[in-house]
């Protein structure tokens, strides 16, 4: 028997490297030696591996990360419902360096990336992370870190953070897209299934690897260490088995780049009356105008100068404000005066979009991630298997954010804001978007923000199987596990430059993002103030902790049973129980009353003690950001006013803060059916058909402030609780009908569930503000998000570790949940609120308060096509049989109806679902042979809507497309030792969000850079 062995390494689409295999065609030669345990299995076996004749058997033994395709395409290939798999190429090596990253190359999977371009979250065939269940090792899990407020800052909901793991401590991550009755609910999109190995699964008795890596990214410019170990040893003939992992790894990450904020119409920029003017004409009250008017406009009614002569700021027929003269042109302003938004055709300057606040952004992170995992594996007979995962992880983050800004026009009149700004020079586009504008009298803002958050997560569970005959076998988990996402600090300072001239805003280049001139040398301490605010109300630098530290804890427990009786190969049936909790548990802090203030610097101390310099982004960047500016440094201004030291946090329900808790108690029960019918019909079917019940218990506890003089805030919390629970009957049948021995087809229905974020449950209002009667508010009584799904395949195994295939997948979402502005009586606010709150103010509870909540919603209909293809090219000759190719392709439309105001009126706006990309792409191109390999990926996700507006002429905002390409390579050293190289971004792609299906005039643009790892694995 001839034995050919294709050891295997990764491989890439890099030209220099395929130049150097052309020049070097011994790298290419195969190798005979004795097959090992890694094999792709005979044709008769799911993994499909190629025929042999009977005269000249060939068995084909693959290693590496060839082996992992065909072991996944094994997998694949024997399951009734749709899956995708990625395993280990070999012992402790996860083929990528971040879970999510591994994902974007199953078909139908895009990757959503946070702070420095690292995968976070997933989205499943046009369904984001919300709608993703992840499993570790068969438990559900929850994972919350933070990041940039842009990205969503924190996750306080049932999304996944991929980024808290290090990928080493896994052996195999399935992504399972079609439901059946033995997998819990909860998923709209897909369940993930993360897997750590068993001792007990190496055909060696002692099994070390460890991993050495540097990396090193451009933008931040340093090496960062990385390092992983595995070691398993078994004992009494492979009866007990001891498995440890080990992973740790440091970071310092920079980004920088281009932020708005937000983009709003210039009439919203003067919203507010001037409190000077507090009378009304005989035509009604003055008109706000969005900027200060020049000298020589008249408004076309009885309305004076804006802002109005007054001397509480110093504004007269010349001056905008004290120091600021009215230097405006007539022309520049009635140009933004002739701009109406179609929505508000009688507003002034409605159609005239702004940056709210055109700044240039200095993110750098330091960060540690530690991770590990120790298991325990008995097998006393071979009818028992028992064993005891446990698994850490503990992902800490500083981050330093600085941003150097244009403030004016996020401010109105009542903070000395934008209608005390004068307007030189202006040009817009077609759709009202901004291109160029000169403006006197702005207020400039640097801004630093110290964020530090530590994730952890803790996990344990016992799985148990016994086989009592070849007919009966029972299975079962007992589980727990604990996430907590710790925000120890967020702190925020601000040094502030008061009506600035000559701040220029030129998109006229045609670029995404603008070039941003300051007018002023914004690297000089002098031409910034920190003091106290003015009695007008004007700032002069400061500080914030918005609310911080603050926690959320996730704690789950599960409980299972499962038997399975066999009726031979032709039918199995299937039973059992569950019952899982769930235990939500947020908590804020807030600075006792008076200790927020800011204070004058101390005696004999100046700017230039407190601050440092952010520098670099001239280069880093471009785009007109400056080469350096001047920024607080948080550690001496800590120092300088006695900082936490002085200042005392508050915890307590008598400061207005309690634990807010959601309470969740899920108790299930399936059974369900496996068939096989052999050669029974013309066509073997396979399949499986089940029912599962689910009732689900919830309570939920929140905090309601209410006014009380003896607290040390001035308010308490009150406590509001809410109990419910809702049952569902979930049927699901996948059916596999084989054709021929290659060709397969695939059909799965099923009725499927997810339930809401965690967050909006907590029956408490985020804010009630009695004198404008607004405010926001959670909803503990939403429902979750069903839907009746239906999908099907076609998939062709040509040839061993080789697929083509075409699936159709089709969601009648039939409930949504979405964010609602609604007039609703005060007293019919859900939660309901305490009367109590409106004591003291001019509202009564029968007043109507326009109120944000989320609502359940009508939804709608996701249909779409991915196609698949997995292709080693071994049927070329010589050195070109060593390439191999990956390709997916996804199509996906959806068509959800959501509530939004136009002028006032509610309406609904059709679009996509949140966070659904039409369009997506992942390709490989691979190359390995006994020592040597190479890859590269591409992986495309078109725009997608990251979140509905429906106001202020916004429609949504959303992400640009993108397409990030990644390469690795590794050389074999000796049979124990390799060197290792991955490059992570090749083509330095950037993150592009933008505002407007319209307009899309961009909010947030930054730059990540390219990071290359370099190491060497060595294995026992």
């Amino acid at each position: 028997m001839q034995s050919f062995v294709i050891r295997s390494f990764r491989a890439s689409s890099s030209f220099a490297a395929i130049a150097f295999l052309l020049a070097n065609p011994a790298f290419a030669q195969t190798t005979e030696v004795p097959p090992t345990s890694e094999q792709v299995p005979p044709a008769s076996d799911p993994a499909g591996a190629s025929q042999t004749s009977a005269n000249e058997p060939t068995e084909v033994v693959v290693t590496g990360f060839r082996s992992s395709l065909a072991r996944a395409l094994a997998d694949k290939r024997k399951e009734t419902a749709a899956i995708d798999t990625i395993v280990a190429e070999d012992i402790g090596k996860f083929p990528d360096s971040n879970l999510a990253e591994s994902m974007q190359r199953v078909p139908g999977v895009s990757l959503s990336r946070g702070d420095g371009g690292e995968g976070r979250n997933i989205s499943v065939r046009g369904l984001g992370a919300q709608f993703t269940r992840v499993r570790i090792n068969g438990m559900e899990g929850s994972s919350q870190t933070g990041s940039s407020d842009i990205y969503g800052a924190g996750n306080s909901g049932r999304s996944f953070d991929f980024n808290v793991f290090p990928s080493e401590i896994f052996s195999s991550l399935t992504v399972r897209k079609t439901p059946s009755a033995d997998v819990e609910e909860g998923s709209l999109g897909a369940t993930v299934d993360l897997k750590a190995p068993h001792p007990l699964d190496y055909k060696d008795d002692f099994v070390f690897s460890a991993t050495g890596r540097g990396v090193y990214n451009n933008i931040s410019k340093k090496v960062d260490p990385r390092f992983s170990a595995l070691v398993a040893k078994s004992f009494a003939d492979g009866r007990f088995g001891i498995l440890g992992s080990l992973a740790f790894q440091k970071r310092h990450i920079r980004e920088v780049g281009y932020s708005a904020v937000d983009i709003l119409s210039a009439s919203l920029g003067g919203n507010g009356l001037d409190p000077d003017r507090v009378s009304a004409t005989v035509n009604g009250p003055s008109p706000v105008q969005p900027f200060c008017t020049p000298i020589g406009y008249i408004y076309p009614s009885p309305s004076p100068t804006i802002p109005a002569n007054g001397a509480s700021r110093g504004a007269t027929a010349t001056m905008c404000s004290t120091n600021n003269p009215r230097t405006g042109t007539l022309a520049a302003y009635n140009t933004i005066m002739g701009l109406f938004d179609p929505s508000a055709p009688t507003t002034p300057g409605s159609g005239a979009f702004f940056p709210r606040i055109p700044r240039y952004v200095n993110s750098e992170q330091n960060n540690k991630r530690i991770g590990g995992s120790l298991t325990f594996q008995f097998k006393p007979t071979d009818n028992t298997d028992i064993s005891i995962d446990t698994l850490y992880s503990r992902y800490d983050v500083t981050r330093r954010d600085n941003y150097i800004a244009g403030l004016s026009f996020a401010r109105n009149i009542n903070n000395n804001g934008q209608p005390m700004v004068s307007v030189r020079d202006i040009e817009f586009d077609e759709h009202g978007s901004l291109i160029y504008g000169v403006f006197d009298g702005v207020d400039v803002r640097s801004e630093g923000l110290v964020d530090h958050f530590v994730s952890t997560f803790k996990q344990m569970n016992l799985n148990f199987e016994h086989r009592f005959s070849d007919r009966f076998h029972i299975s079962g988990m007992l589980g727990a596990s604990n996430s907590l996402w710790n925000g120890k600090e967020r702190l925020q300072t601000f040094i502030d430059a008061i009506d600035t001239d000559n701040f220029v805003i030129d998109y006229r280049d045609g670029k995404s993002t603008p070039i941003v001139g300051f007018g002023f040398d914004v690297d000089k301490p002098a031409n910034f103030s920190y003091a106290p605010s003015l009695s007008d109300g004007t700032v002069l630098g400061g500080f914030s902790t918005q609310g911080k530290p603050s926690r959320n804890e996730t704690s789950n427990q599960l409980a299972e049973l499962n038997g399975t009786w066999s009726f031979g190969e032709a039918l199995n049936l299937k039973g059992g129980v569950q019952y899982r909790t769930s235990d939500y548990q947020a908590r804020g802090a807030i600075l006792y009353t008076g200790q927020g203030t800011t204070r004058a610097l101390p005696a004999g101390t100046t700017l230039a003690d407190l601050t440092t310099h952010i520098e670099g982004l001239d280069g880093l960047f471009g785009r007109g950001a400056p080469s350096s500016w001047v920024a607080i440094d948080a550690d001496k201004w800590r120092e300088a006013f006695g900082f936490p030291d002085k200042f005392n946090f508050c915890i307590t329900p008598a400061c207005g803060i309690g634990v807010s808790q959601v309470k969740e108690r899920v108790k299930s029960a399936y059974a369900m059916a496996t068939f096989n019918t052999g050669n029974a019909l013309p066509f073997p079917i396979r399949g499986d058909i089940g029912v599962r019940y689910v009732k689900t218990d919830l309570t939920s506890v929140g905090y309601l402030q209410q006014t009380l003089a003896t607290s040390p805030t001035g308010v308490t919390a009150v406590r509001n609780e809410v109990q419910r629970s809702y049952k569902d009957w979930l049927p699901s049948a996948n059916v596999v009908v084989e054709f021929t021995p290659k060709l397969l087809g695939r059909i799965s229905a099923a009725k499927v569930m997810a339930r809401p974020e965690l967050g909006p449950l907590i029956p408490s209002s985020a804010s009630v503000t009695a004198t404008t009667r607004t405010g926001s508010s959670n909803n503990p009584y939403l429902d979750p998000i069903r839907a009746k799904t239906f999908d099907a395949a076609l998939e062709w195994y040509f040839a061993p570790g080789s697929l083509l295939s075409v699936a159709y997948y089709y969601k009648d979402i039939k409930t949504f949940i979405q964010n609602d502005n609604r007039k609703i009586p005060f007293n019919e606010i859900v939660p309901r609120l305490p009367d109590a709150l409106l004591n003291g103010t001019n509202s009564v509870p029968t007043d109507l308060f326009d109120i944000r909540q989320p609502v359940n919603t009508p939804g709608g209909p996701l249909k779409g096509f991915e196609i698949n293809a997995q292709v080693p090219f071994r049927f070329l000759p010589g050195f070109w049989s060593h390439f191999g190719m990956l390709a997916s392709a996804n199509r996906v439309k959806s068509k959800i109806n959501y509530i939004v105001y136009v002028s006032g009126v509610r309406t609904t706006y059709t679009a996509d679902l949140v966070g659904l990309s039409q369009k997506s792409a992942s390709g490989t191109l691979y190359y390995e042979d006994d020592r040597f390999s190479i890859r590269g990926t591409a992986s495309y996700r078109g725009p997608y809507i990251r979140g509905i507006i429906g106001l202020n002429g916004n429609d949504y905002q959303g992400n640009r497309a993108n397409t990030f390409v990644d390469g690795s390579a590794s050389y074999k050293l000796t049979n124990q030792a390799k060197l290792i190289l991955e490059v992570q971004n090749l083509t330095d792609a950037r993150n592009s969000l933008f505002i407007d299906s319209e307009r899309q005039d961009t909010l947030f643009e930054t730059r990540i850079g390219r990071t290359i790892n370099f190491g060497v694995n060595f294995k026992l």
